[in-house]
Parts: structure tokens; C-alpha cells; sequence
């Protein structure tokens, strides 16, 4: 058993919450999850998603419906468990969203750390996984990206909440030396668990790009809308380094074994597979591994989107003991899978779970 006991995974129902929890629990930790639904299906009912992780493994999820804006709440979980490290997923993420709605996603992604920062001190717990993410990056200067790449230059909102979190950190550790804290930037995660249990389910009109092309290629959706076919690249549309979820998750436990065994401050790693690939090309991958025809609407560029960008993720391999495992044909085949078993998503009612819930004052 690691020292680390319990992990405190805050969004733990979303899409890379839901899978880093499948990873935690074979790993041996005891898992409290917490989310709102605010990027995830469930309610007062529960968590279909975190029920499929407990069918995956054989284990058991502690879960509450609470919200990080609620202080009391979050301090009444602390009170109730002897949370050895968060992970800490719990945001708003729709880069579109953001630039139409700032207030909302300063006041939810901002406040939200503060108080579970403020909580977690109270309580003496130091460690910390951090959700971050490439944007802080902004345009690149240069390709691939290492961690040691200027940050600040963002160009859209959801981006700036994640820069000005990994600023608080380090002004944070900087105070307090009990502080130990690792930043994860992600690059753009796809794909879904080979089980074909669990995977993406967009609430929201903003979505993923394998999301939209899964609900093409099943006949939701009449078009794939790729925004920019005149990015300076080779087929014109814009290049991301596509990593897969489980990939991704095995990152956090990587992550959560190097906090256990060593004091590092604040470290900031990239989670990427090094290579960059185009939106036209993952649509053809795609197209060739599920045998789907998936039909092309170019429209014009979106505000705060960026040509290209791919990870130097030597650090991660050196320092965590992580690479990627994942090829791009898996990442859609793990997808399909997940979107021909569940074409609607999760279920949306009539979800039997148990669930805690916290109101504070309990």
C-alpha cells in the first residue's frame, strides 16, 4: 500500500477525473470524489460515471455532490476524512465559453482553489496534483514545448484561470515550505477507457473535438465544424498534441508517487506524447479505424485558438518514470468503442447510488 491512504479527487466525475480515478483505485488508494455537475452527468442520485469506475475495479468511490464555492461544504469532507493529497480537476474548461463568459470562469476556477487551498491548510494537508494545462503556454515561441517555455501570453480566458492558479502556487510554495505541489500541464486528452465503460459525455454545447466527430460518424450530427482550414501548417488546419485519457491518468499516479516520496516544492511537468497532430488528420484516422464517413464544414478561426502546439515531455519521462503508451488509432478506437456502447452518453435519470451529501452543517 502507498503512504498516500486517501486521495481527495475534486471533479472526479468528469471525463479525466472519472478515468484517473479507475487508475487510483488499482493503484491501491482510497478515493473520495467531489463535483457539482457543472462539466459532468449525475446529481443528487449520484455518478453513473464513478459507478462504472467501481464496476471497472471492483472498488468503492466515497462521493458527494458539493461544490468548492461552498467552503463550509468542502470543509465538513475534510472533517469527515484524513485526506492525504488532492488531486485537483475541478474547473471550468471550454476555452469558448471562457471568452464569452470571463466573471464566471474567474469566479468559479479561481475562487474554487482558493477555498480548497484555505481548507486543505486548515486541515494539514500540503500535497496537491494540479489540473493545469498547455495553454498557459499561450502561441508557442518555439516547438515542442518544454516546461521552462514562457507563460503568460494567453490567449483566451479558460487559459489565463490555469495561469494565474499556477502563479498562485508559487507564491504559495514560495511562503510556506510545507507546500508540496505538482502542476500538470496537459496537452489535449482523447479517447476513453478500453472498457468501453467510460469515456467523454459532453454537457455542454462547447465541445471536444473527438466528441463531435464520434456524434457525426454515428448520424447525430450532419457536419464536423473544424474552425480554420488556413492555420500556417501542412493541411491548413491546427495542430495539437493528442494524448490519451488513460495516459493521462497514469500521469496523476506518477505524480502522486513522486509527492510521496519526495519534498519538491512546486514542479510543473508536461503530459504529452511529443507529436503534433493536424484536425484533418485525426479526422482521418478516425475515419479509417471505425470505418465512418465523417463530412467537413470549415468555418473561420475562434477567438483565443492557436496554430500549433506539441509537448517536450523528456521531464515527465525522466523525473516521473511516465510516457505515453497510446497510438492515435487507439485514442479513436477506445472512443468508438465508448460511443457505440453508450451513443446517448451516461444514462441521465433513474440513477440508483449511493451518495453522501454534505450541506455544512451536518
Amino acid at each position: 500500500m502507498p503512504r498516500f491512504k486517501t486521495i481527495l479527487v475534486t471533479g472526479g466525475a468528469g471525463y479525466i477525473g472519472s478515468h484517473c480515478v479507475v487508475d487510483l483505485l488499482e493503484a491501491g488508494y482510497e478515493v473520495v470524489a467531489i463535483d457539482n455537475f457543472a462539466n459532468a452527468v449525475g446529481g443528487d442520485e449520484g455518478s453513473p460515471a464513478l459507478q462504472r469506475a467501481e464496476q471497472i475495479t471492483g472498488k468503492t468511490v466515497t462521493f458527494y455532490k458539493a461544490d468548492l464555492l461552498d467552503k463550509p461544504q468542502i470543509n465538513d469532507i475534510f472533517d469527515k476524512h484524513q485526506v492525504n493529497c488532492v488531486i485537483h480537476f475541478a474547473a471550468l474548461k471550454a476555452v469558448g465559453e471562457s471568452m464569452q463568459q470571463p466573471l464566471l470562469y474567474y469566479q468559479n476556477n479561481l475562487l474554487g482553489m482558493l477555498n480548497l487551498l484555505e481548507v486543505m491548510r486548515s486541515h494539514n494537508c500540503y500535497q496537491m496534483v494540479f489540473s493545469s494545462s498547455c495553454t498557459v503556454y499561450g502561441e508557442p515561441e518555439n516547438l515542442p514545448i518544454t516546461e521552462t517555455h514562457p507563460t503568460g501570453k494567453i490567449t483566451n480566458v479558460y487559459g489565463r484561470t490555469k495561469y494565474f492558479i499556477e502563479e498562485m502556487l508559487k507564491d504559495l510554495s514560495a511562503a510556506e515550505k510545507k507546500w508540496n505541489i505538482i502542476s500538470l500541464r496537459y496537452f489535449n486528452p482523447v479517447g476513453a477507457h478500453p472498457s468501453g465503460l467510460i469515456g467523454e459525455d459532453p454537457t455542454k454545447e462547447f465541445t471536444n473535438l473527438m466528441p463531435f466527430m464520434a456524434q457525426v460518424a454515428l448520424g447525430k450530427k450532419p457536419v464536423l465544424t473544424v474552425f480554420g482550414n488556413d492555420y500556417n501548417t501542412p493541411d491548413g488546419t491546427g495542430i495539437r498534441d493528442y494524448i490519451h485519457v488513460m495516459d493521462l491518468a497514469a500521469g496523476h499516479v506518477a505524480a502522486l508517487k513522486l509527492l510521496n516520496e519526495n519534498h519538491v516544492g512546486l514542479k510543473v511537468y508536461n503530459l504529452g506524447t511529443g507529436r503534433g497532430v493536424s484536425v484533418k488528420e485525426i479526422v482521418d484516422v478516425f475515419e479509417r479505424v471505425t470505418n465512418t464517413k465523417i463530412p467537413l464544414k470549415y468555418v473561420s478561426r475562434r477567438l483565443g485558438d492557436i496554430t500549433a502546439m506539441w509537448a517536450d515531455a523528456t521531464l515527465a519521462k525522466e523525473e516521473l518514470g511516465w510516457t505515453t503508451k497510446y497510438t492515435i488509432e487507439e485514442m479513436c478506437t477506445d472512443f468508438w468503442r465508448w460511443q457505440t456502447m453508450n451513443p446517448d452518453g451516461y444514462p441521465k435519470k433513474n440513477m440508483k447510488a449511493k451518495v453522501v451529501i454534505t450541506n455544512g452543517n451536518s
